[in-house]
């Protein structure tokens, strides 16, 4: 049986003029490195660097039953979002885990724009659709869109001739539609996944060589550099925030990954009745943030998580060395009664018990609110 073959994002060849190691990823080509991790980390963290993640997807949804459907669907409250402001959320499944986590935007009234993982495009799509009871106008415009994240303090500086829009302006989770570098209907958001603040911009495919070529020549004066999805990783692990497949899926309940906050249970949702009793008997395990005690022994996925005595407790979910604080961080579900910030655990590495404390989100301190 021959293997798929990986689809690629608009701007490919220019990934591989620029050097960056190409890898699969969620069934694309994608650049994983231009430089090394640890550079491009400290680009964005102390800088500005800019990440090609076209492969992200994106659906439209359209009508008056629009929200109606996005409602049912998601834990988060959609009707609290107004035109320009969007809001993290999740897809509940009925057996109490994850569909997928995403954002919902509000374009207008009755349009939203919905924003999903990668590896989940297809599977979201037909979780949608399988819900779509009332007629609700649906359209995936994945492959028509290319997505730069430019992230960095340095960010509104280094993006500001291109645009008439006052960057600086736009709060958190807030996005504006306009002309951005000469190219039309940009969709610019206050939104990352880096901790280290910056924008989204949603760029049609026709437009999107042109707009990354005059992002690289703005952000000159700033050091911008192309980020890949190494440091990406590396990024949002120093904040906590989840990554599908690793730290939520189909059998994480978002009571348990941390995401009571945007599980909403003044709306009846997917599951919402069930995960509703788990929050009243309250969890058995939780996903927590950890710093290794030391130097050396780097906690990777599935790694064992373990209590003094040496008795399992829990599980690295994800894992690796923090650039910043130059020592090993993850996150993990542990057992409850070991979840409380200051807890003292043990990650089993090669046989090792090594020394970590669970430790508050995020792991180091970032610019984005919470």
């Amino acid at each position: 049986m021959e293997a798929t073959p990986l689809k690629t994002v608009a701007l490919h060849a220019t990934h591989q003029q620029l050097g960056a190691r190409i890898v699969p990823f969620a069934g694309y080509a994608m650049p994983v490195r231009y430089s090394s991790d640890l550079e491009e980390h400290h680009t964005v963290r102390r800088g500005v660097g800019i990440f090609d993640v076209s492969h992200m997807g994106e659906f439209r949804l359209r009508g008056p039953q629009a929200l109606d459907l996005i409602q049912r669907t998601t834990s988060n409250d959609a009707s609290k979002l107004q035109p320009g402001k969007a809001q993290y959320s999740c897809l509940p499944n009925a057996e109490g885990g994850i569909v997928d986590d995403l954002l919902v935007y509000m374009l207008a009234e009755n349009d939203y724009f919905l924003v999903v993982n990668a590896s989940n495009i297809e599977k979201d799509w037909n979780w949608l659709v399988q819900h779509n009871t009332e007629g609700v106008e649906m359209e995936n415009v994945s492959d028509r869109l290319s997505l730069f994240a430019v992230q960095g303090p340095k960010a509104a500086a280094a993006l500001a001739s291109l645009t008439d829009v006052d960057l600086g302006a736009i709060p958190y989770y807030s996005f504006v539609q306009g002309t951005f570098a000469g190219a039309p209907g940009v969709l610019i958001s206050a939104t990352g996944y880096t901790g280290a603040g910056g924008f989204e911009l949603y760029v049609p495919n026709e437009h999107a060589a042109h707009v990354w070529n005059q992002i690289m020549d703005a952000g000159l004066p700033y050091g911008i550099k192309p980020i890949g999805l190494g440091a990406r990783d590396t990024l949002r692990l120093e904040m906590g925030y989840c990554l599908y497949g690793n730290d939520i899926d189909d059998t994480t309940s978002p009571l348990e990954a941390g995401l009571g906050w945007i599980t909403k249970f003044t709306k009846d949702f997917t599951n919402s009745d069930s995960l509703k009793a788990q929050k009243a008997a309250g969890v058995t395990r939780k996903l927590v943030g950890f710093v290794m005690d030391g130097p050396g022994g780097l906690p990777r996925s599935h790694y064992p998580l373990v209590n003094a005595a040496g008795e399992p407790i829990g599980e690295v979910t994800s894992g690796g060395q923090s650039p910043t604080l130059s020592r090993g961080i993850g996150l993990g579900y542990v057992k409850t009664e070991f979840a409380a910030a200051g807890t003292p655990i043990f990650v089993q590495v090669r046989g090792k018990n090594l020394p970590a404390t669970v430790s508050k989100l995020p792991l180091v301190p970032g610019t984005e609110e919470a």
